[in-house]
């Protein structure tokens, strides 16, 4: 009777312990990721209109292109043609600053707001949906691990 080998996995393993947390942070970035997505389709927004709209409610005296590609969650390179598109909803208004012509401010609408207003409960439910298993230390604890790696890749 001939002896059977063990199946071989068709997955890699990670080759080092960064790797597989690495690996993990993508697995669990997608993953979270859905459900608020589902509720930003409700108004029928990407996860970085969102985010630009997020960041322009928090500076109502507007912002410049520049200061909101910085302050993006995820880097979009056409943020000009991000921009276009909230404008062209009416989420958003651009407009030359009266004292620095050159410089063009672009500020949250109040349908902009609207928008935001609907989808701030059902975005934060989606979140404690996701997170609110885990206790408040625990994510204090996570968040803090988060920022560091953050500060070592900068």
């Amino acid at each position: 009777m001939k002896k059977t080998e063990p199946a071989k996995s068709k997955t890699r393993r990670a080759q080092c312990l960064e790797e597989a947390a690495f690996l993990d942070l993508l697995r669990t970035t997608d993953m979270l990721s859905r459900g608020p997505a589902q509720v930003l389709k409700t108004e029928d927004l990407s996860a970085t209109q969102y985010n630009v709209l997020r960041i322009l409610r928090g500076a109502p005296e507007g912002l410049p292109c520049g200061e909101i590609g910085s302050r993006m969650i995820t880097r979009d390179p056409d943020i000009t043609r991000l921009l276009d598109r909230l404008e062209k909803r009416d989420l958003i208004s651009r407009a030359r600053d009266s004292k620095d012509r050159r410089m063009v401010l672009t500020r949250v609408t109040p349908d902009g707001l609207k928008v935001l207003s609907r989808l701030d409960e059902p975005v934060h439910e989606a979140h404690r949906r996701q997170l609110g298993h885990l206790s408040r230390e625990r994510l204090a604890a996570l968040a803090e691990l988060l920022q560091d790696c953050r500060r070592q890749v900068v």
